[in-house]
């Protein structure tokens, strides 16, 4: 087990941007221009990282049993005979406990999305309570920052965890809370967590839920092994493979790159984990290539990023709040810094679409991915 340098860990804390020069741009995927899907567009620039506007709603919900998780269902052959899959409809937001009237705003708008394309479930990408996660499962965060702003949402939320939630203001190492999380899904009919990483399947797509803060201080070996034989243990039908988690392997925010975050160079000794080398050896290691799309938060602001070492990957963390992206040098298909919102997503057989919508239910970017 590795030993973690406090001062190191106050490093981790800090947000000097240092741009990079830009890569040359990945292969492009299909986009065209939006239009609002809600015709209420007010653009709400929050660029704060505070809590505010906590809901007052103290009730503690009572245990509804095991919500499980959503199995395999069609395929997409049949001793030859081509047959035609589901599609698997999601949205995906990250960086949202707050309670604040963002977080409303943005639930309003995936309930209205979510009633015109169609959804199956949300990807709750962590940082779910701020500033310092909950104490146990009677917390009534769980309430007013989570139940209460999606009480209009009748979707299952499979839930993974942020550095906020495990701790001292985002520090993350009360590494005991994690189990505080896996327990609360005997408490909600949304809350999905069945560990602090888990797999599933939907028809044709596997999704692999990571907990990237054990990853970030040098504790990812098991996930490692163990993403491993996910890969291989995958159903005969499954096309896609959908990673999910809270630290972005590229992104153009405040943290940025794996590797490099908070614009730390690789030459500083004893750097390691504040900068994000352990995500980066992580994706590195099998990751890269095996997913085919990674959703992230971390950085508060939307992204569509691209394909990067044979990913495509998606930073979605303004369910909440903004912060301002920093220009870590990659090249994006799509990014917005100024208002709050969410990523939809589509899979239907070989091709998945994505959309990024704003807080007011405007489509502002589409997407759509081919597989051969």
């Amino acid at each position: 087990m590795r030993a973690i340098p406090v001062v190191l860990l106050s490093l981790a804390c800090a947000t000097e941007p240092k741009p990079q020069d830009a890569p040359e741009a990945p292969m492009a995927d299909t986009t065209s221009p939006s239009d609002a899907l809600v015709s209420t567009d007010t653009d709400t620039d929050t660029d704060t990282d505070t809590d505010a506007d906590a809901d007052t709603d103290t009730d503690v919900p009572t245990p509804t049993g095991d919500t499980g998780t959503i199995t395999t269902g069609g395929t997409t052959s049949t001793g030859g005979t081509t047959v035609e899959t589901v599609p698997v409809r999601f949205v995906a937001l990250g960086d949202a406990g707050e309670g604040n009237d963002a977080q409303y705003t943005v639930s309003e708008a995936i309930e209205a999305v979510c009633a015109v394309r169609g959804c199956d479930f949300a990807l709750y990408l962590g940082d779910n309570f701020y500033d310092s996660g909950v104490d146990d499962v009677y917390d009534t965060q769980f309430i007013t920052k989570f139940e209460d702003p999606y009480a209009n949402l009748t979707l299952p939320f499979y839930v993974v965890l942020g550095n906020h939630d495990l701790g001292l203001d985002g520090l993350g190492v009360k590494f005991w809370k994690g189990p505080i999380y896996v327990d609360y899904e005997q408490f909600s009919y949304k809350w999905t967590m069945p560990d602090v990483f888990y797999s599933f399947e939907v028809e044709n797509v596997k999704f692999y839920g990571l907990n990237t803060t054990d990853i970030f201080f040098g504790f990812g070996a098991d996930q490692e092994a163990w993403i491993a034989d996910e890969f291989i243990a995958r159903s005969p039908e499954i096309e896609w493979n959908i990673g999910f988690g809270h630290h972005p392997y590229v992104s153009n925010g405040q943290h940025g790159n794996a590797g490099n975050y908070e614009g730390i160079p690789d030459a500083i000794p004893y750097s390691e984990i504040p900068r994000g080398q352990y995500i980066k050896e992580f994706f590195d290691a099998g990751a890269c290539g095996n997913l085919d799309v990674y959703f992230s938060g971390h950085d508060h602001n939307r992204q569509w990023v691209g394909e990067e070492c044979g990913t495509e990957f998606v930073v979605s963390g303004a369910g909440a709040k903004t912060t301002d992206l920093e220009g870590r040098g990659n090249f994006t298909l799509f990014e917005d810094d100024t208002k709050e919102g969410f990523a939809w997503i589509e899979i239907d057989g070989n091709t998945l679409t994505g959309a990024f919508y704003d807080l007011d239910g405007v489509e502002e970017f589409s997407t759509t991915i081919t597989k051969p």
